[in-house]
């Protein structure tokens, strides 16, 4: 498979190292000599120097042969241009990162599709998707659903358990002592580190663990880690960004929203726009202002600005104030992991929301089986049916040699979901979830394979 990425900031940079730890054969063009050598230094990948939208270049880089060509630059001039140009080449599909949701609507004088583009990835669309999820879980760091919203993947901080941390119970015994429901865990952050655990595994203080379980049993498990819960009504967005202009637009009429933006004129500007939210002019990282603001009745704290030392400070604040939860959008991925170390909210970044959209839609056009990709975590969800015969259907599932690093997380009986377990044993009429590192997929593959 071969894919030429077009910019090699940090989203191309991050679909590009998944990409080639898959084997794949990337081609990544940039005109910026220090992103080439950062790519060069880290990457097994070819870089090809120069600007993406010229035909000379893109010829270099043979897009005619491209099974995708993904075009993302920060400009959405030159991605057009670059999408249009690859096209014409004979790539076989388009991947175009835009800003401009205008290109989108269906008033658009100039459409995506005359430009040759397959698919268009808004990056503030993809970040704001993941802040909704994260606000139905203010407990949470990370959220994902699958099955149609049936199964949900939640992260959360161990901090708060301190009695499963006095019991010192391994997880195979935390999941034996919840017998009125199943729930698995898939992976575990600690200390910048993720581990796919297994069965004797202890959690410490300071682990953010990611559980799969059926959604309906969500409140269960707050049951069983003793936290307490309830459903978000009162948001604040600080940050009169893209990302906070989307969102507020989105979510005004199911929450009672206030965007806070520093500059006077600029808030004045969208307060015309967004007719049903509530718009103030103020500074986010200023303490009496946000007492003045009740902050404490805040649901969920969303810091959005521009600036990312901004969006920390007023995220840290907001937490020691007393609001519920807090988000935080951070443009420098480097910083995430110290962040969630410091586990005072949960962190987003628009650039790897819009790199896992990517692979996403890469994995499930090729395979047909992909169902997300977790890059902070470093795993795959996908989705695999086992043939007649198969090794995974001769034993139950804790009587097998799974590869390490892979977790069977659901099963999927004729539409009837439920949660893995060692006992269970899969049928060919089965579809299983299965979590795993890009380098334990084909061994995880072969075994569903007669």
């Amino acid at each position: 498979m071969k894919v030429v990425i077009i910019g090699a900031g940090e989203v191309g940079f991050h679909v590009a190292k998944a990409l080639s730890e898959e084997n794949y054969d990337i081609t990544i063009i940039d005109i910026d000599i220090k992103k080439c050598q950062r790519v060069t230094e880290n990457l097994d990948v070819i870089v090809v120097e120069g600007n993406g939208a010229s035909p000379k270049v893109l010829l270099e880089a043979n897009v005619g042969e491209a099974d995708y060509v993904l075009c993302l630059t920060k400009v959405d001039e030159i991605n057009l241009i670059a999408s249009q140009q690859s096209h014409e080449l004979g790539a076989n599909k388009v991947i175009a990162r835009l800003r401009d949701q205008q290109y989108s609507s269906r008033e658009s004088i100039i459409k995506p599709e005359k430009f040759g583009v397959d698919m268009v990835i808004h990056p503030e669309k993809e970040a704001c998707k993941e802040i909704v999820q994260l606000m139905k879980y203010p407990y949470a760091v990370q959220a994902r659903s699958f099955e149609g919203g049936r199964l949900t993947m939640v992260g959360i901080r161990i901090d708060r358990w301190k009695k499963l941390l006095l019991d010192n119970k391994t997880l195979s015994e935390i999941c034996k002592s919840s017998d009125r429901f199943r729930f698995t865990v898939v992976a575990v952050l600690r200390d910048d580190e993720s581990i796919v655990p297994t069965s004797d595994f202890k959690f410490r203080e300071g682990d953010i663990a990611h559980f799969v379980l059926k959604s309906k049993n969500i409140d269960k498990l707050l049951d069983l880690l003793n936290i307490t819960s309830s459903e978000a009504n009162n948001i604040m967005i600080v940050g009169g960004s893209k990302i906070g202009r989307t969102l507020a637009e989105q979510i005004s009429q199911d929450y009672n929203v206030r965007l806070i933006d520093y500059n006077r004129p600029k808030a004045g500007h969208i307060s015309t726009k967004l007719e049903e939210t509530m718009v103030v002019y103020g500074d986010g990282t200023d303490v009496e202002f946000l007492k003045a603001e009740n902050i404490e009745e805040i649901d969920s704290f969303i810091a959005v600005t521009e600036n990312e030392k901004t969006n920390l400070i007023s995220g840290m604040l907001a937490n020691h104030l007393g609001a519920k939860q807090s988000i935080i959008h951070v443009v420098n991925t480097d910083y995430m992991p110290t962040i969630k170390e410091i586990g005072f909210g949960a962190v987003i970044s628009k650039n790897l929301s819009t790199a896992n959209s990517i692979l996403r839609k890469l994995h499930s056009d090729i395979s047909e089986t992909s169902v997300e990709t977790f890059y902070e975590i470093g795993l795959d969800a996908f989705e695999l049916q086992p043939e007649e015969g198969s090794e995974i259907t001769s034993k139950p599932l804790n009587k097998l040699n799974i590869p390490k690093d892979s977790i069977i997380a659901m099963i999927n009986h004729h539409g009837k979901i439920g949660v893995a377990h060692g006992n269970s044993q899969l049928t060919e009429e089965d579809i299983a979830l299965v979590f795993a590192r890009p380098e334990s997929r084909d061994k995880i593959n072969k075994m569903f394979v007669s």
